[in-house]
């Protein structure tokens, strides 16, 4: 009878959390861009339940793959020269169907960045291509060296603080379509790069405006979650073996330069980086290249209107971690914060397969910044 009474009682406050705890919490460093932002993306206002039956973090980031639909998308491959003799992956959907764009010259174009291991294939990147779709705009998917099936030339991939690929894609956008208007939006650590891009260029680049989600700001707070011991076997040492299987197929090439023995014993992504990704891209030690990674140092910089969509109880960016007072300080961000949703799952609804809170955001936002963006000039 007690255990009975302990299981209601745990229950009814989980219940009652569920359904008290669930508006959005919207910050900004600027009164223009939060008023843009509650007139122009109601999504920001509207309070965010997720799904009934599978709310809790870790369930949310398990199950999105699997619950939510894989909308049908046929890419254009384009492959670009990088200045080391690299060559990076873009897929492009042209959206040559848009009534609302029909000059493919002046077709806004929405370049997106998946997460660590992730490539055009995710069902994150192909909801925002029917998003986008849906707009008249075109997309273009920035896959990372490596990760698409494309062969590898030079022994280099990627890391989130080395921006110098998204630097080219972004300039051959820019060059391919020179009248249209570019915005972009990464997830997880294409949110990180993207973010850490803006840091470096200020206001020297084409970008309209960017949204970034769940994206993980203190690279070693967020690696501290995901090495405790649940989080660890869930996700860290899965992820490893992603990062690992990448570096097998380009084995030929990377074995020059790296232990790739030594990279392969690897059990955490600490480990593969300390090993492989810190090297790789010259840092000192695995703590540098974690200092320079991390996002939250460089928001102060940011010139181009962000918005940031963020779960409180995300365990690859714990909530402690999310830069709330740097958010602040600069007009040019805003950060969302739910208190569920996971690591890229923000499912809703009783059955999540079409849509999503960060799809509904993605839409709004993009749509915002294309067709209103004059009003975010001199943030």
């Amino acid at each position: 009878m007690i255990s009975l009474d302990l299981n209601f009682n745990i229950l009814t406050r989980d219940l009652s959390y569920y359904l008290e705890n669930q508006k959005p919490q919207l910050i900004s460093g600027g009164k223009k861009f939060y008023q843009f932002l509650r007139e122009q993306c109601p999504v920001v206002s509207e309070t965010y339940y997720p799904t009934f039956w599978c709310w809790e973090s870790r369930i949310q980031t398990l199950l999105r793959p699997f619950v939510t639909a894989k909308p049908g998308v046929i890419y254009r491959n384009e492959l670009i020269k990088a200045a080391d003799g690299g060559q990076i992956s873009l897929d492009w959907f042209d959206n040559d169907d848009s009534l609302s764009h029909p000059d493919p010259s002046t077709r806004p174009t929405v370049l997106l960045l998946p997460g660590l291991t992730g490539t055009s294939r995710e069902s994150y990147i192909l909801h925002m291509v029917q998003q986008s779709r849906d707009l008249g705009y075109r997309c273009v998917v920035f896959n990372n060296r490596g990760v698409s099936g494309e062969t590898l030339l030079t022994p280099r991939t990627y890391c989130a603080a080395n921006t110098e690929d998204l630097e080219t894609v972004i300039e051959h956008l820019q060059r391919t379509n020179e009248a249209a208007p570019i915005m972009a939006a990464g997830v997880s650590m294409g949110g990180m790069m993207l973010a850490n891009y803006l840091g470096r260029k200020g206001r020297k680049t084409c970008l309209r405006g960017v949204v970034v989600f769940s994206a993980g700001w203190d690279v070693f707070e967020c690696t501290a979650s995901l090495e405790k011991p649940l989080d660890r076997f869930l996700f860290n040492s899965y992820l490893t073996s992603c990062l690992q299987a990448s570096v097998h197929r380009h084995r030929p090439v990377l074995e020059k330069c790296y232990d790739i023995d030594h990279v392969m014993k690897a059990r955490t992504i600490r480990e593969f980086d300390e090993r492989f990704t810190s090297i790789m891209f010259g840092y000192p030690t695995n703590d540098d290249y974690y200092r320079d990674a991390s996002p939250v140092h460089r928001l102060k910089s940011v010139q181009v209107p962000m918005l940031c969509l963020n779960a409180a109880d995300d365990v690859f960016s714990p909530s402690h971690a999310i830069p709330v007072e740097a958010v602040k300080q600069n007009p040019n961000l805003a950060l969302l914060i739910t208190c569920r949703g996971g690591h890229i799952g923000f499912l809703e609804g009783l059955w999540p397969r079409r849509s999503t809170y960060m799809d509904r955001v993605f839409k709004q936002f993009a749509k915002a910044v294309i067709e209103q963006g004059s009003r975010l000039k001199d943030l």
